[in-house]
């Protein structure tokens, strides 16, 4: 692991290697990078164990910090799907030829060095050094102290390849854990092009408000789903049990159920199966009448303020009642944090004015928010959700971590 004192200089002269690293030598890295991980697991699995032995089970981020030789197989499998995804460099996005001769192509280029600040999330770090390298970037890791043994070994997995092809191990560089170094990320003025925080509100608050360099926020899901009054029951209960239990510590997991007043009476249908899983629910009073009783006493609470606008990250709900699709609407609107919202519902209208007046990266209709997810959507993997709308939005892979630049030619035109 690279000291503070030096990191600068080592990560820049990396970047600038790999400018001219081919893209077959890229793709063999990242293959020998995924074959590695799976025939370490067990070296890795035992510092991730000591990672866990100081969390409690009880704490949200326990799941995220977690690894299991099944998860780092499907890690693997990730980064064999960018190893075998075109490459973004170099495509020419558009091109003109001026009146007096001069061509101007603008092509894709990468960043150079992305910062990466992130919490209780090893796999973060696998993810964001195949995406980064197959686009050509170096990049420096800022991970969280709880998750900094898992860190450390897969760090020293990935370097110990990078040599093994005659790489600069420095194409990947993880910061110490303490605040100090995320500190001096924050201010790499000159060294470091983006920084892109992974974690909770409070992680992405920090570092947009703190940071002196561009910053693309990503992580934090306060994600709806609402059933209208033409929404299909069967396909509702469904939706809804997926995308608040497949795993509830990731970001695209639901945290509030927005249901139409008139379909109030098919709402104990609609909670029926979260009781396997014991997931608290925190209703309002018209939706608490209808659940009393008919869904386990002691998961049932009446909702307060603090109920909405909430990332549970846990087996946690809240039901919103609401008498049109426009208040439906209206609520979303007041608490999303435009990641991922639904609308169940079988009416074209009232589908299409969801889809124009919802405000988040991801709107979908009769699907789990669950697919939010950059391998879901075709993209091999992901270093994040983008939350805002400047440079990228939704699920960030290749293209979104590149930037372009313009190249122009001529045979001696000078300007008037």
């Amino acid at each position: 692991m690279m000291q503070t004192n030096s990191w600068k200089q080592n990560v820049v002269a990396a970047s600038r290697v790999l400018n001219l690293v081919a893209d077959e030598t890229i793709n063999n890295v990242l293959l020998a990078v995924a074959n590695e991980a799976e025939e370490q697991a067990q070296t890795i699995l035992a510092e991730n164990a000591k990672d866990l032995a100081v969390m409690e089970k009880s704490n949200p981020m326990y799941d995220r910090l977690l690894l299991t030789k099944e998860r780092i197989e499907g890690i693997a499998a990730d980064i064999r799907n960018v190893a075998s995804l075109p490459s973004p460099l170099g495509r020419l996005i558009d091109e003109t030829v001026r009146p007096n001769g001069m061509r101007i192509s603008r092509i894709a280029v990468a960043f150079g060095v992305v910062g990466i600040i992130y919490e209780a999330r090893p796999n973060v770090s696998f993810d964001v050094f195949s995406l980064c390298l197959k686009s050509g970037n170096a990049c420096v890791l800022k991970g969280g102290t709880d998750a900094h043994n898992s860190n450390s070994a897969i760090v020293k997995v990935i370097q110990s390849v990078l040599e093994r092809f005659g790489l600069d191990k420095n194409i990947v560089t993880l910061l110490p854990a303490g605040r100090e170094a995320t500190a001096e990320l924050m201010n790499a003025v000159g060294v470091v092009d983006v920084i892109i925080p992974r974690g909770g509100k409070g992680l992405i608050e920090f570092v947009r408000d703190n940071s002196r360099i561009p910053v693309i926020e990503t992580g934090a899901g306060i994600c709806h789903t609402y059933f209208d009054e033409f929404g299909d029951l069967a396909k509702g209960a469904e939706i809804i049990f997926n995308s608040k239990t497949r795993r509830v510590s990731v970001c695209n997991a639901l945290d509030c159920l927005v249901i139409n007043e008139k379909r109030l009476v098919d709402l104990p249908a609609l909670c029926e199966k979260l009781a396997t899983q014991n997931v608290v629910i925190y209703a309002d009073i018209k939706a608490f009448t209808f659940l009393n009783g008919k869904y386990p006493t002691e998961l049932l609470q009446k909702a307060t303020p603090e109920s909405y606008g909430t990332e549970f990250l846990d087996y946690k709900m809240s039901i919103k009642t609401v008498a049109s699709l426009a208040e439906a609407v209206e609520h979303i609107s007041a608490y999303s944090s435009k990641h991922s919202e639904c609308i169940v519902s079988e009416h074209d209208a009232n589908i299409a004015y969801f889809d124009k007046m919802v405000d988040a990266a991801c709107v979908y209709t009769n699907v789990s928010t669950a697919f939010t997810d950059g391998a879901q959507f075709g993209l091999g993997a992901e270093i994040g959700i983008s939350t805002q709308k400047l440079h990228a939005r939704g699920p960030m892979a290749l293209a979104e971590l590149c930037s372009y630049k313009w190249i122009v030619k001529g045979d001696g035109q000078v300007r008037i």
